[in-house]
């Protein structure tokens, strides 16, 4: 082997890859999907959609009574809810992705606007995504029982509307009806679409649009943010508590189980990984079956010269065995420290905790050294085949 340290080199670098690979990719699976759980954990799995589902919508009045969100708070594991719809609004002006609003003086004529999705929400709604004003403020109970004419924009819409300050109490122009602007949301933990939305107080809403409902309009909905491991029994109780003479008609979305749910992701993605560095490792024993095939024939004569002098077949292909185990082995080593760092890096850039299953890590040296003895099984048996005369006559 040392004979030729840089066609040894070579050889011991598909072993390395695979290894490495195989170490790296079961590292960074664990890690990714301890981040993914955390991440799921925190957000999607305190949260619930109840929505309204009547069997006839045509028909059916608004499902939910005034005191939806003090009905909800009041259950046990409950942080907040509010109710949400997309109001019908009728306006000449239209477009196919939001209703048309403009940012100008009530004393000039309507223009163009910028197409934007108009949301009525109750101030629980807001509490339930987290919602943090960047400018203003965010409006409150008094807004909500006055049904004052006013509105936020979220941090997308303001930038389309060219509204950045609100000190000079911008309005603006749903259609033709005028609200002041109070607020401007910077950041949502959840409901990212609120970030591209027109926010009106519920109660404001319903005095210039009238309640949703109808065909047309999109069925009003309640989101609800529990406590850590409550969901699935707010799920259970959440229509109950709204309406207890008709809860049927409510479809309450709760979130999946965060321990299958992180099951699946560790399944998913340690299959696709563990494939690739499967295949970095069959690409690393070919090249080593190669290398040693080429060994076995460019030592013919030492292998012919060891037979005369008394060698059996099993001494000689114990001998490239060896050395075929030895170069994955030391692929396997090395691969495992590049492993390892590879995870460690990742995390420490991405701010996470590295995971490293000790199984995994531990037997991957042997898992190059098993790799680079199942490769050089048949160039040893063609060695061990050679007979002497032959071999020292070439």
């Amino acid at each position: 082997m040392l004979a030729r340290p840089a066609r040894a080199a070579l050889t011991v670098l598909g072993t390395l890859l695979g290894v490495a690979a195989f170490v790296a990719v079961l590292g960074l699976t664990a890690t990714a999907s301890g981040q993914i759980s955390k991440r799921f954990t925190a957000l999607a799995a305190t949260e619930i959609t109840v929505e309204d589902a009547p069997e006839d919508r045509a028909t059916a009045d608004f499902a939910f009574p005034s005191d939806t969100e003090q009905r909800l708070t009041a259950l046990n594991g409950v942080r907040a809810a509010g109710m949400f719809w997309r109001p019908t609004i009728p306006t000449s002006e239209g477009s196919e992705s939001g209703v048309l609003v403009s940012a100008r003086p009530p004393s000039i004529a309507a223009g163009q606007g910028e197409p934007l999705t108009v949301t009525a929400v109750s101030p629980g709604y807001l509490e339930a995504v987290h919602a943090r004003a960047g400018a203003g403020r965010l409006f409150d109970s008094f807004h909500q029982r006055t049904g004052q004419r006013v509105c936020l924009l979220g941090r997308a819409a303001a930038s389309r509307l060219g509204i950045t300050r609100l000190d000079g109490q911008p309005a603006v122009f749903v259609g033709p009806t005028p609200l002041t602007v109070i607020g401007i949301i910077d950041e949502v933990d959840r409901q990212s679409a609120t970030l591209l939305s027109v926010l009106v107080p519920s109660v404001t809403a319903t005095n210039l649009w009238g309640l949703p409902g109808g065909l047309q309009g999109e069925a009003p909905k309640v989101l609800v943010e529990t406590r850590l491991g409550a969901a699935p029994l707010i799920g259970r109780q959440a229509a109950l508590a709204i309406r207890p003479d008709q809860p049927e008609r409510f479809k309450v979305t709760v979130p999946p189980d965060p321990k299958q749910l992180k099951e699946q992701v560790d399944t998913d993605l340690g299959t696709l990984f563990l494939a690739l560095a499967g295949i970095c490792l069959v690409i690393g024993a070919v090249g080593i079956a190669n290398t040693t095939l080429v060994a076995v024939l460019e030592r013919t004569g030492e292998i012919g010269l060891r037979r005369s002098l008394g060698a059996r077949g099993r001494h000689i292909a114990a001998q490239f065995l060896t050395e075929s185990a030895a170069l994955g082995l030391l692929g396997g080593l090395v691969g495992t420290s590049l492993g390892v760092a590879a995870v460690v890096g990742v995390a420490i850039s991405k701010d996470w905790t590295p995971i490293l299953e000790p199984l995994a890590v531990l037997p991957a040296p042997a898992v190059g050294a098993l790799t680079g003895l199942l490769a050089g099984l048949y160039p040893a048996w063609r060695a061990s085949r050679i007979e002497p005369i032959e071999a020292l006559r070439r």
